[in-house]
């Protein structure tokens, strides 16, 4: 247990794919994309052995992980010439779930750590943008009031749905940044009333507890019946990823998007997915706002005039293209992608072998034949015959 904590970002990268069992899916694919030189925020994997020790010793962590930690973070702050809980200029970091096997949506997710009353405000001046800080401000007390201390996420959004309304508008978009300031301080009252505590200004306790969300939602009852049901066993835990932030929800410059480098359901080689303009990742999972299409000839007959990301970005979708094919030609399979833009600046969040029917599967095998990515029999392997 000496080494628990692996740094990733800006050519580091202390694990690389075939830790999957010790840095899970997330992680080890994180320190791959590093070290093939794609754009990746700075960032720390906790292994999964720490999560088997907290799961065996009663939410204990195992010694000398808190430094290793605070180490870690320190290295993502200097790489990101922040500081975490600096007034000024605060670092901000995700705090996600990562099993050897990808199990999505089954377990803990929190994003925007790292902020306070006084953070709030460094980040509004540093960015210019008082919207944005506080639209990233509320969306934290919401996740950490849901994931980690269990205030139902209703709660929130019913305020967020009165507010809007009292404001006469729809989207949350449409909100100003001193509409946001006054929904912080009722998601900070909804979180007090419910959970009996203030909101907790110290960034570290704040990670801690999102830690031991993390780690414990592996035992939680949705994790434990994916797993039941899809046959997982022989695991022993889930890792922990720390990451830098990035925003896509810094104005029109900016958004987020997921996609599969081929079309999972006919085996296309044509990127397949969507992103949204001035939006952050759950956005475009939530349904609320009517996602764009990646490319022209995705374009939706009945919604002609929602701009395509190759319209709206054309460098970033060119940028897109690349990355797609140099994660082909390194993984050798169709990869599952999410992406942010912040600023016009593209950066890989996470990529795994995407999920695809039977069709897709055959035809994606026999065309990696032909394209020289994989032989026959590495073609043949990959069909499972049940599915036939």
């Amino acid at each position: 247990m000496s080494k628990m904590v692996f740094k990733f970002g800006d050519g580091i990268a202390d694990g690389d794919k075939s830790m999957k069992a010790h840095l899970g899916g997330k992680g080890a694919n994180l320190a791959e994309m590093c070290s093939i030189g794609l754009p990746v925020p700075p960032g720390i994997t906790i292994n999964t052995d720490s999560c088997k020790y907290y799961s065996d010793n009663d939410g204990k962590w195992p010694e000398g992980l808190e430094a290793q930690i605070r180490d870690g973070i320190d290295h993502i702050a200097s790489q990101m010439n922040a500081g975490f809980g600096d007034a000024d200029n605060p670092l901000l970091v995700s705090v996600r779930s990562g099993a050897a096997v990808s199990m999505p949506g089954m377990m803990d997710t929190v994003l925007n750590l790292g902020l306070n009353d006084a953070a709030v405000e460094g980040l509004a001046k540093k960015t210019g943008n008082v919207r944005f800080a506080y639209d990233a401000y509320r969306r934290f007390i919401d996740m950490f009031g849901d994931v980690v201390m269990g205030v139902h996420h209703a709660y929130f959004e019913e305020a967020l749905e009165a507010l809007k309304k009292d404001r006469g508008v729809e989207n949350d978009v449409d909100l100003s940044g001193e509409d946001l300031r006054v929904l912080v301080d009722q998601y900070k009252a909804i979180y007090r009333k419910h959970t009996g505590y203030m909101f907790p200004e110290d960034p570290f306790e704040q990670l801690s507890l999102s830690i031991n969300a993390v780690f414990g939602s592996w035992d939680g009852d949705r994790a434990l019946k994916y797993r039941s049901i899809n046959k997982i066993s022989g695991l022993i835990g889930t890792a922990v990823n720390v990451q830098a932030m990035v925003y896509g929800n810094m104005g029109p410059g900016s958004g987020t998007g997921v996609l599969f480098t081929r079309n999972p359901s006919t085996g296309e080689n044509k990127l397949y997915g969507e992103f949204l303009v001035n939006a952050q990742g759950e956005d475009v999972v939530a349904g609320i706002r009517t996602p764009q299409p990646l490319n022209i000839t995705s374009k939706h007959e009945n919604l002609p005039d929602l701009l395509s990301m190759e319209e709206r970005m054309p460098e970033i979708y060119t940028q897109l293209l690349d990355v797609r094919t140099c994660l082909e030609q390194h993984y050798k399979d169709m990869q599952d992608i999410e992406f942010t833009v912040q600023k016009n600046s593209l950066w890989m969040l996470q990529t795994r072998n995407g999920n695809r029917t039977t069709k897709a599967a055959m035809k994606i095998a026999v065309n990696m034949v032909e394209e020289g990515l994989i032989e026959k029999t590495e073609a043949i392997s990959r069909i499972d015959p049940g599915q036939l």
